[in-house]
């Protein structure tokens, strides 16, 4: 999309467009733009469609603000999801923070979750179109007086005054994802000390980083929403007693440690307790066995599991009536015998795929089982039974 073209949908006429095509479904864009081509100008119509499209898109991260904002391509896929910025951003406005500088702000979602955190916001991104977008986005939630869009290459932005300085480093290129941190532009390194200019500072990172990589004073964060992992962040100024956190939205849930050792392995108990993917990302599942009272399955598998229940917010609980060899001829005769039609299958450190096993199970009747298929030892088990609460 050219600035152009994305300037011209912020017209009169091109508002109208974008009202009209706010629900057009999928399918009916070429009897839609031959029909609107005949009273608007092409070049108009084919911007309108797409800004639809990506607003649809956009509506799984962004919820009810999709239909007020506009999108990039690339600013739908790499934009924090909603929950998430506004979690960051409450966690800045509880630290003290007043200006901060949001350096590679892309389309504007953490400035928007920022300022409405009462935040005033320098975001700065390099390029001219994705500033447009953000300022318009600004400009579209009533929020311009407190972000401030600026065109510049972050490494020449002076932070001097700010109480906080966030970076999303992009994490992808023409070719694809980058795994490299120093690869990220502007490389970790970079944001890392860019985060040291204030007093306090964050920066997005890849939930996947190595745990040798993370600064030795920084506060390493794993968010998931809905229990997947949608980002890790390094925080700094904040002088945790803990190295480790995770936090699971909804209902902003957080766990921290990481210096408690691993838990022993022990046999399966009654109940098999599954951390979420950011305790296990933080490397906090031995917080959890503590709090249950359990034990790890395997040394290698983070499948936790204990004679007695113990609710929490970090881990899914099972209540087991099988454990026993895996055996797929064995599996599929118990499921018969249960008159299950729907299996929810988990597994963890072994090599065959729910859908292909599900295939080979063909389940049939009115009940519902959750299977749990685990490497254990040399061996692999599967454990039966059902989700508790």
């Amino acid at each position: 999309m050219e600035i152009e073209s994305f300037r011209a949908l912020l017209t009169d006429e091109g508002q109208a467009l974008l009202a009209e095509l706010r629900d057009f479904k999928p399918g009916e864009e070429l009897a839609l733009a031959t029909r609107l081509r005949r009273t608007h100008p092409a070049g108009l119509v084919s911007a309108a469609l797409a800004q639809a499209a990506l607003r649809q898109r956009a509506r799984a991260k962004f919820d009810v603000d999709a239909d007020a904002l506009y999108f990039t391509p690339d600013g739908v896929e790499q934009a924090t999801r909603r929950s998430v910025a506004e979690w960051r951003a409450e966690r800045f406005a509880a630290l003290g923070v007043r200006r901060l500088a949001d350096l590679c702000c892309g389309i504007g979602g953490d400035a928007i979750a920022l300022a409405r955190a009462g935040i005033a916001v320098l975001a700065v991104d390099r390029d001219p179109l994705t500033c447009a977008v953000a300022e318009a986005n600004a400009a579209a939630l009533g929020l311009a007086e407190l972000i401030e869009v600026r065109c510049a290459d972050v490494t020449e932005v002076d932070v001097t005054g700010f109480d906080a300085v966030f970076t999303d480093p992009a994490r992808r290129t023409s070719r694809g994802r980058v795994f490299d941190p120093e690869a990220y532009s502007p490389p970790l390194s970079w944001a890392v000390e860019a985060a040291r200019r204030t007093p306090f500072g964050a920066l997005k990172i890849a939930p996947g980083i190595p745990h040798e990589l993370v600064p030795e004073d920084a506060e390493a964060e794993w968010v998931s929403d809905h229990g997947d992992v949608k980002e890790a962040g390094l925080w700094f100024g904040t002088k945790p007693a803990e190295p480790h956190r995770a936090t699971l939205l909804p209902g902003a849930h957080t766990l921290t440690g990481g210096r408690l050792p691993d838990p022993a392995a022990g046999p399966v108990g009654r109940y098999l307790y599954e951390p979420d993917g950011a305790v296990i990302r933080a490397h906090l599942v031995a917080e959890v066995a503590e709090q249950v009272g359990g034990r790890l399955i395997d040394p290698m598998i983070a499948y936790l599991t204990s004679d007695r229940l113990v609710p929490t917010p970090y881990a899914h609980a099972y209540e087991l009536t099988d454990v026993l060899p895996y055996n797929v001829k064995k599996l599929k005769a118990l499921l018969r015998e249960r008159g299950a039609g729907t299996v929810v299958i988990k597994k963890r450190g072994i090599g065959i795929t729910p859908e292909e096993l599900r295939r080979q199970l063909k389940p049939a009747g009115p009940n519902t089982v959750t299977v749990i298929l685990s490497r254990v030892g040399d061996g692999h088990l599967m454990m039966l039974g059902q989700p508790v609460g």
